[in-house]
Formats: structure tokens, C-alpha cells, sequence
């Protein structure tokens, strides 16, 4: 980790325990958008965190990126899967070399005065989010879209989508082309409310296209090559990403559970929860979980900054590997703090809902498993 990321990193903690910390509560109880946790993301430059320096941005890479995520993720889950979302986004932008509004808007982005997020998902194909269901239709020289793209995170908040459809005459549904499109493009609208279990704060809606015009020049890969963007400049960041989400939940769930067994007494006997053995056993065992994701997480981080042979294998593998430990801890920390945690009285029960997002959100943990295996017998992922 070089000095400047370190200098991110401390600025990440910083706003996360000023700022995310203090709204994290009401924006899970309200299901409400973490306007003001946003707010200080784009003034404290970490937006751009990834933007290249000639456009005014930090130029960080993965490493600093996982660990500003994670930090974030302990404090409001919700937040950082703001900030995963619109890094991705974002990093599609950094790729589309052609795009006639690559350089304004990455400005922008680094300025503070954009947030980007990424609607791929549809109904018709669920997790396997590469294959749309959308069809562009081209009309007298120009193409339009209607979609109903599905768990957009930031939708109705978000400044920019970058939105995925099949190429206009394609049959295979790979055949795919993404397109940047404004918050403010006619037929663009959110089609419904988010009402999740856990990351109740992220907007994570459907969002619908009616008979959206899709110019040229907003155009980020060319026509058909979408799967080949989606694959390279968008999943590496998303599953490193998902994974410090999920290792920042368990940590989370890791201190919280620490607090409540020194703060709590068994009265009757004069000791801590503390003092009992079998308690301090799931907490070591948490520990070491988060511990070891943690460094994987880092490996991971380092792999995508120097790409070889078996940098695709360990990135099919964070995410899953990540999801499954969040769960294993969070459940650990409710059986530990009981009736206190399942009563709502702790935040372990906020981490125990967020951590359940990891295991479902496309690529599923299913799906990724079998990517894994596919990977390790040499045969095709898709």
C-alpha cells in the first residue's frame, strides 16, 4: 500500500466513524436513502477514488479501493454498496476510451458532483445478469430500449446508469451492448419501491426504460462487445468489492459482539457474559474468520493490481467465499448475544439482515461455485 493510499484510508475511517456511523441506524430503521453519508463521500474526494489523475481523480487501485469499501461496510452496509456500485460504474467510463463524454464526466465524478450505478440485472434472466432480455430496436437510424432492469442500486438517486441491452438484431443474448444514460433521460423512471431484509439504505430498485432513445455517443462498448466490458472492467471491481462489503459486515458483527459480552452482566453471579467459555469460543472463532477473509481479500487486491494465470480463479472465489463467512459470523454473533441482538436491541441484528445480500446478489454464491469448478476443469464459464 503506498502513502497516498494509506492517506484514503485514514480519511475513509474518518468519515465512517463521523459521519456513516451516525445515520447507519436511522437509514436501516427507514429504509432511507444515506443522503448525507453520500454527501460526504463526494466531498471527501473518495468518489474518484479510481479515477485516473489526469482527469482530476485519486488513481487508486484495488488495494486501496477493498480496504476503503470494507471500512465503510462496518459502519453502514447500505453506503458502501452505494459506493461499490457507482466505483464499477465508474470504471466503465475509465474503459470506454470512445465515449465523446469519457472525459466530462469522469471530471465530474472526481469533483464530487456525480455518482454513478450499474443496472444490468433483468427479471427474465435473473442472476445471470451477462444476458439481458432487452433488445435495442433500431428505428429509421436510430435505437431505442425498453427494459425493466431489476435491484438498481441508487435508482432515482444515481446521476448516470449504465445500462446493458442485446444488440439490435442479436439472437444471442451475449450479444450485448452498454449504454451511458442520464438521471434525466425521457422514459427513464423508477417503476417501484425498495423494501429489503438487510441493505435497506441502498434504493436497490427496479428501474424502467420506456422506448429510451440510445444515441450513439453515449455508447460505451461497441456494438456487441458489452459482454467482453461487463466481464473486464465491471466484474473483477464488484467482486472485490462484494467481498470487503461483506468482510466489513462481519467485522462489524465481530466488535459488536466483543461490546456486548463486556458490557453485559450476569448479575446473579457478578461476572460478564465474558466469563463464560463457550462464548468466548464463537467469539475467537468469528476472529479468526474475519481475520483470514480479510487476508485473502488483500491477496485478492494484490492479484488484480499484478494479473496473472490465477487472477480470474481467485476473483470467481472472493465473493463467494466472503458471502458465506458473513453469514457464518453474523450467525454466531446473534446466537451469542441472544435475546438482546434478536430484539433489535444490538447492531449485530443489522449486520446479521445486510449479510444475507451477499449469498443472492448476482453472480449468486450458487452460480459462482460453479464458475470455480468450470475454471479449475478447464472447461468454458459460459
Amino acid at each position: 500500500m503506498t502513502s497516498t493510499g494509506d492517506q484514503w484510508i485514514g480519511r475513509a475511517e474518518a468519515l465512517a466513524r463521523e459521519v456513516l456511523a451516525l445515520h447507519a441506524e436511522d437509514v436501516d430503521r427507514q429504509g432511507r436513502w444515506p443522503g448525507n453519508s453520500v454527501a460526504a463521500l463526494a466531498a471527501s474526494g473518495l468518489l474518484g477514488l479510481t479515477v485516473p489523475a489526469s482527469f482530476g481523480g485519486a488513481e487508486e487501485g484495488p488495494r486501496t479501493f477493498a480496504a476503503v469499501t470494507r471500512i465503510l461496510a462496518e459502519q453502514c452496509a447500505s453506503t458502501a454498496m452505494i459506493y461499490l456500485m457507482h466505483i464499477c460504474a465508474t470504471q466503465t467510463i475509465v474503459a470506454a476510451q470512445a465515449f465523446s463524454r469519457r472525459e466530462e464526466l469522469l471530471h465530474s465524478v472526481a469533483g464530487g458532483r456525480h455518482l454513478n450505478t450499474v443496472a444490468f440485472s433483468e427479471k427474465g434472466s435473473r442472476s445471470h445478469f451477462w444476458a439481458p432480455v432487452s433488445q435495442a430496436l433500431a428505428e429509421g437510424g436510430r435505437q431505442r430500449l425498453s427494459a425493466e432492469k431489476s435491484f438498481v442500486t441508487s435508482a432515482g438517486h444515481a446521476d448516470g446508469y449504465i445500462v446493458s441491452t442485446r444488440s439490435a438484431g442479436a439472437t444471442d443474448p451475449m450479444a450485448s451492448t452498454l449504454y451511458y444514460i442520464p438521471r434525466d433521460t425521457p422514459g427513464l423512471s423508477v417503476s417501484g419501491p425498495w423494501n429489503g431484509l438487510g441493505l435497506r439504505g441502498n434504493a436497490s430498485a427496479p428501474l424502467r426504460l420506456e422506448s429510451v432513445e440510445l444515441p450513439a455517443a453515449h455508447r460505451l462498448s461497441t456494438e456487441g462487445e458489452g459482454f467482453a466490458m461487463m466481464m473486464n472492467a465491471v466484474l473483477p471491481w464488484f467482486q472485490l468489492g462484494s467481498s470487503a462489503v461483506s468482510v466489513g459486515i462481519a467485522r462489524a458483527a465481530t466488535q459488536g459482539t466483543r461490546d456486548h459480552m463486556l458490557a453485559t452482566k450476569l448479575e446473579h453471579l457478578g461476572q460478564p457474559l465474558a466469563s463464560l467459555p463457550n462464548l468466548r469460543a464463537r467469539l475467537a472463532q468469528m476472529q479468526i474468520a474475519v481475520d483470514t477473509q480479510q487476508a485473502f481479500l488483500e491477496h485478492v487486491a494484490c492479484r488484480m493490481e499484478s494479473p496473472g494465470p490465477a487472477t480470474l480463479l481467485v476473483l470467481l472465489e472472493s465473493k463467494a467465499a466472503a458471502a458465506e463467512v458473513a453469514l457464518h459470523v453474523t450467525d454466531l454473533a446473534m446466537r451469542n448475544c441472544g435475546g438482546a441482538a434478536f430484539s433489535r436491541h444490538l447492531t449485530v441484528e443489522r449486520n446479521f439482515r445486510d449479510a444475507r445480500a451477499g449469498a443472492v446478489m448476482a453472480p449468486t454464491t450458487d452460480v459462482l461455485y460453479d464458475l470455480v469448478a468450470r475454471t479449475l476443469l478447464d472447461m468454458p464459464l459460459f
